[in-house]
């Protein structure tokens, strides 16, 4: 690990916004202070708060972001914490956890053997961390429903593309609820209430999480599919296909996968994550953003193509970027409907971020587990 040392902050185009005041709350580790500077979206004038400082972390532990919850998992113990560092649950560890997620008032998390397969999803009350069922297959969330899906075995691309079938999941057993079959291979996208699954003719189709009924279908245009294209934006579905004179990004309406709109991509650009609910693309250079519902333009980040997501956090209007610096710091933005809005920096040696409600979870520069205070993100 880097050792911490004095640094420049880097600065960006856009001025710091103070944070909103939070109240304080009770701290059940050792409290640290930390510069203003490593506060996520806290501006030069604003009083510096302190970070929480946990347990070392064990060099083969993973952290688990599932938006209010942040699970601990190393080879033998799964541990839930919350984002003030309490301890809410701890379980004995499935072997080989490599994600989780949250829906209802349950945590999944799926297993994966040495070869990144898919062995099961296990599914804990989120309160207690007791064990309600696993399946064999891979579960994802759509809104306040799960879907599960068997994954095409790839050595080179596991999880690129999904096979067999798709299950609508009861929450309550893991028992399926309904089931649609995959006539040969396919990808799937999620929203809330419905699931997108585009087959490999290019037909896509909408079904209803509740029942499993299709409910549209239209024929996409040729395109490179992938769990990343398309991509579902709100209540919109952009797929990035050729086009006459390049590559084109089309967007369609959902549920009814009416095309709306259509406009070429500039060389070198493509859709990026780590926007919420627009459309977010990086070129070499710059960050700009779409409105997903017109295809018109809504902010331009010169210099923020090289910025990437912070995983995990509750708020989909919201997301955190980082990027580390020269001098083995990170720095922060907190990305809004509206564009980005800097940030603070983090000690050099920080790493492994993940959001966990209103907190940032990071693997700090002693190898323990860090939770600052995530501001107004």
């Amino acid at each position: 690990m880097t050792p911490d040392r004095p640094g420049p902050v880097i600065e960006l185009d856009r001025p710091a916004a103070a944070p909103t005041p939070r109240p304080a709350s009770t701290r059940r580790w050792l409290v640290a202070p930390v510069l203003a500077g490593c506060l996520l979206l806290g501006a030069a004038a604003a009083p510096a708060r302190p970070a929480i400082s946990g347990p070392p972390l064990p060099a083969r532990a993973l952290l688990l972001p599932t938006g209010a919850l942040l699970l601990v998992a190393d080879p033998t113990t799964l541990t839930g914490y919350t984002s003030t560092g309490r301890v809410t649950w701890r379980v004995p560890a499935p072997a080989g956890a490599r994600s989780a997620a949250s829906v209802g008032d349950l945590v999944l998390v799926t297993t994966r053997d040495s070869a990144r397969q898919v062995t099961g999803t296990s599914a804990y009350a989120a309160d207690t961390g007791q064990l309600r069922w696993r399946r064999p297959d891979r579960v994802d969330v759509a809104g306040a429903a799960a879907v599960a899906v068997t994954e095409v075995r790839s050595v080179a691309d596991p999880g690129q593309r999904i096979q067999g079938a798709v299950r609508g999941v009861d929450l309550a057993t893991g028992a399926d609820r309904w089931s649609t079959p995959v006539p040969s291979t396919a990808v799937l996208a999620t929203a809330p209430g419905r699931v997108v699954v585009v087959h490999d003719s290019g037909l896509a189709r909408v079904h209803d999480t509740r029942y499993g009924a299709a409910i549209a279908e239209t024929r996409l245009p040729p395109a490179g599919y992938a769990p990343d294209n398309p991509l579902v934006v709100g209540d919109h579905l952009v797929l990035r296909h050729p086009a006459p004179g390049g590559t084109a990004l089309t967007g369609y309406d959902l549920p009814a996968l009416t095309p709306r709109w259509r406009r070429l991509l500039p060389v070198g650009e493509t859709p990026a994550p780590g926007c919420p609910r627009v459309l977010c693309l990086a070129g070499m250079t710059d960050r700009r953003a779409l409105d997903a519902g017109s295809g018109a333009s809504l902010w331009r980040w010169p210099g923020g193509a090289g910025w990437q997501p912070v995983p995990g956090g509750p708020d989909p209007s919201r997301q955190v970027l980082l990027r580390p610096g020269g001098d083995g710091r990170a720095s922060l933005v907190d990305v809004g409907p509206d564009g980005p809005r800097q940030g603070g920096t983090l000690p050099a040696g920080t790493r492994d971020c993940h959001l966990v409600a209103d907190a940032l979870a990071c693997r700090g520069p002693d190898g323990r587990l860090t939770l600052r205070p995530a501001g107004g993100t």
